[in-house]
């Protein structure tokens, strides 16, 4: 098996199990820190140091480290900026599972139609036998808004001039590339999530009616939580090998060390398909 954790295991596996073989702490492409030569002080929060970094700053970013990442001076700030994975489930499960319930009751009163705000003549009734379709098409716009979020927000390149958009493309992703061994940063703490969350949602309040739009968004909540949980999953876990999973995982470190301007798809590979950023088949395979 291969893994992201930090101690070295043998790898005697031959072409794709080899190049699927997860970085270890010795594993080359990770570097090692000179605390006395590199850019920034690591014995400081990072958060407000990388802004200076300028041109230098994306090459920097992609060369990833393995050690923990403190970002704020402030600990409670600090402490809203990472989390346990666990965390995630624990707060967002229950959600999904009253908001299910809630969107299911409500359909049943037979009075949600679609398209009545413009007529009411030619409006479709949604019945509650259309919640879990619904709910399925949250999860599937959810994929969909993975992929674009992690290629066109965390994936921007920002400019070199520009402290803040640097500083902001460290926050929100950069970190992670810089230090894909932090188990605390590897999903996204509740607090801030729940500020984006609330703004999908309210989104979908406007373009949907109420209960319809509640629908498609607690199955996009779903599709959130599992995400993040199969974030982790591939960074820690160790798949069987021949698995769905065993494959996911030895893209995702291809996306990590070699591929970093594609591969952007984590819970599926499905949207790098038709955005031509799939990571060919072959890079999996190394000559004996």
């Amino acid at each position: 098996s291969f893994s992201f954790q930090s101690h070295p295991e043998p790898v005697d596996e031959k072409a794709a199990d080899a190049a699927a073989q997860t970085p270890t702490r010795l594993d080359p492409r990770c570097k090692t820190v000179d605390v006395e030569k590199d850019l920034v002080d690591w014995q400081k929060p990072l958060l407000w140091q990388v802004g200076y970094l300028g041109e230098k700053y994306d090459e920097w970013v992609h060369q990833p480290v393995d050690r923990p990442i403190r970002l704020f001076h402030s600990d409670f700030l600090e402490s809203l900026s990472k989390t346990a994975w666990y965390v995630v489930f624990m707060v967002w499960a229950p959600v999904v599972l009253y908001l299910s319930w809630v969107s299911y009751t409500s359909l049943a009163q037979g009075n949600t139609r679609l398209f009545s705000s413009f007529t009411t003549e030619y409006s479709i009734p949604v019945h509650k036998y259309y919640f879990p379709f619904i709910f399925l098409l949250g999860m599937f716009l959810w994929s969909l808004l993975e992929y674009l979020i992690h290629r066109f927000v965390f994936h921007m390149k920002p400019p070199a001039s520009n402290y803040y958009l640097i500083t902001l493309h460290f926050l929100l992703h950069g970190q992670h590339h810089k230090s894909p061994f932090d188990s605390s940063r590897l999903v996204f703490p509740p607090v801030p999530a729940s500020l984006v969350i609330g703004f999908f949602y309210g989104v979908l309040q406007l373009l949907l009616p109420e209960v319809l739009g509640l629908s498609v968004f607690v199955g996009g909540l779903c599709g959130y939580v599992i995400y993040d949980m199969m974030h982790y999953y591939l960074h820690y876990g160790s798949p069987k090998k021949g698995t769905y999973l065993y494959g996911l995982k030895a893209y995702h470190v291809k996306h990590h060390f070699e591929h970093q301007k594609s591969g952007f798809g984590i819970s599926t590979r499905f949207w790098d398909h038709p955005f031509r950023t799939l990571i060919p088949e072959e890079t999996f395979e190394k000559e004996d």
